[in-house]
């Protein structure tokens, strides 16, 4: 609660399915009460009406809020969710004045509706930007107001739909929501965390005072002032409790702290990963492979061997750009492609002897802008080198490279021949690439076009990626 901000957007969604869901199923069995069947299809239209508003909320919610976070695509993002709301609308009203609900087309409860969730949203980034770390000092005060801003625009919504269900329903959830919460707290911090902790007959007591405060209660009112509702309301309220909620809520108690446990265990992993790279590092000295590169360079100078020495360069700036670059987030789009020039001079050096690989290259003639995330054109430029070049037959190597307004695109395209007999078949091609596609999707999410064409001859691919 302290260190991190709670998962609010999973605590909306299944607190918003829990509420509609009692609507639905609560106007599902009201058949037998004639006043839903004065209007021709008002027993259906209120059961139908909170499932087209769910439906709305999820298509805005799940799917156009979340994209919109990721792409701030604005255009996307409006055109969508005015889609949303007319197609929601029509079809609400359609059902509202068939039921006899309203009697024009225009839906005052539906806009209410709107306006709640989308007032709601308003408050949610007012918190964010008064009460998030580091103008508070932690995350408490934040997840404390924003559970109790979910519950209370919750009730309004419930009470502003009293057509769709009775008060007494909306009186009844509007205790049961904080009611569960507080079951739930009580479970973890004095019944389940002391069976963790071996100390049993404490568990079984503050179980006990469960039962005592709040079944208990209802009970004793109801048995005190003869009202057999009250005591049905305590004896049910028990059995929930005893055999609904603690069984569940210790379920996910346990799916919680097992998680917990595999994420730290997969935390020291990587943390010992790092540790042995770090390690393997310290013994692969880089100052003494850059001396003796610079003493390579130098006497290759002094012999006036001017390829061997510009090679030399080049492969100390690759070296550099590993050891150094590589190993952050996001670089300058211009040292990505400084690195790709270098790689390629070297692999035309290479076969600079060769009489048949055909290699055309097309780079930017000017320094690209923007950041992008390390080695992600080099893959495909090795794959062809790997697979495309060939001593004994023609082979043939195209590389376009072009840079527009904050998007890069590469074309390759190489000749293929017979795989060679591979001693190790991990030796083959795809590790590079599939290590590519997973980084895209979790670095560039529809940010990215990635087509790979192959047939006996050639090998085609077009990447293109939105950078920053």
């Amino acid at each position: 609660m302290k260190t991190k901000s709670l998962a609010f957007s999973e605590i909306e969604w299944w607190a918003v399915t829990f509420v509609f869901l009692v609507l639905v199923l609560v106007n599902l069995l009201s058949f037998g009460n004639m006043k839903y069947l004065v209007y021709p299809g008002g027993y259906f239209a209120r059961f139908l009406i909170p499932l087209i508003l769910f439906f709305a909320f999820y298509l805005m919610h799940r799917v156009l809020i979340p994209r919109y976070q990721r792409t701030k695509n604005n255009r996307a993002f409006i055109g969508y969710g005015l889609l949303t709301l007319c197609l929601s609308y029509a079809i609400i009203s359609l059902f509202s004045v068939g039921a006899g609900i309203t009697k024009t087309p225009f839906t005052p409860y539906y806009f209410n509706t709107i306006a709640l969730y989308g007032g709601y949203l308003v408050w949610v980034l007012l918190l964010k930007e008064v009460l998030l770390p580091p103008k508070m000092k932690d995350y408490l005060p934040y997840n404390l107001l924003r559970i109790c801003s979910i519950f209370f625009f919750l009730i309004l919504f419930l009470f502003q739909l009293d057509f769709l269900i009775s008060d007494s329903i909306s009186v009844i959830l509007a205790l049961f929501l904080p009611a569960t919460i507080l079951v739930l707290v009580y479970n973890y911090f004095l019944i389940y965390r002391m069976r963790l902790r071996g100390k049993q007959r404490a568990a079984l007591w503050f179980n006990i005072l469960l039962i005592l405060v709040f079944p208990g209660f209802l009970l004793f009112a109801g048995l005190m002032g003869q009202e057999a509702v009250l005591v049905f309301l305590g004896l049910g309220t028990g059995l929930v409790i005893q055999l609904v909620a603690l069984p569940l809520s210790d379920l996910a108690f346990e799916k919680y702290l097992g998680m917990k446990d595999k994420i730290e265990n997969l935390s020291h992993q990587v943390d010992r990963g790092s540790a042995d790279l770090r390690f393997l590092k310290s013994q692969i000295n880089p100052h003494f492979l850059f001396n003796a590169l610079n003493t390579l360079y130098g006497t290759a100078l002094m012999e006036h061997a001017e390829k061997t020495s510009d090679g030399i360069q080049k492969l100390g700036d690759m070296m550099r750009f590993m050891l150094h670059e590589n190993q952050l987030d996001k670089i300058p789009l211009r040292r990505e492609i400084e690195y790709l020039r270098n790689y390629l001079d070297l692999q035309l050096l290479r076969f600079a002897t060769e009489d048949n690989p055909e290699i055309t290259i097309k780079l930017p003639a000017e320094p690209c802008e923007g950041n992008i995330a390390p080695m992600l054109l080099i893959p495909f430029v090795e794959n062809a080198f790997k697979h495309g070049i060939s001593t004994k037959n023609p082979s043939w190597i195209k590389i376009n490279l072009r840079c527009l307004a904050g998007s890069v695109h590469l074309d390759v395209v190489n000749s293929l021949h017979p795989p060679k007999a591979l001693k190790d078949p991990s030796d083959e091609s795809g590790i590079g690439l599939d290590n590519v596609r997973k980084r895209l999707q979790v670095l560039y999410p529809d940010r990215h076009d990635l087509a790979i064409v192959a047939n006996d001859t050639e090998h085609f691919v077009h990447f293109s990626v939105q950078i920053d």
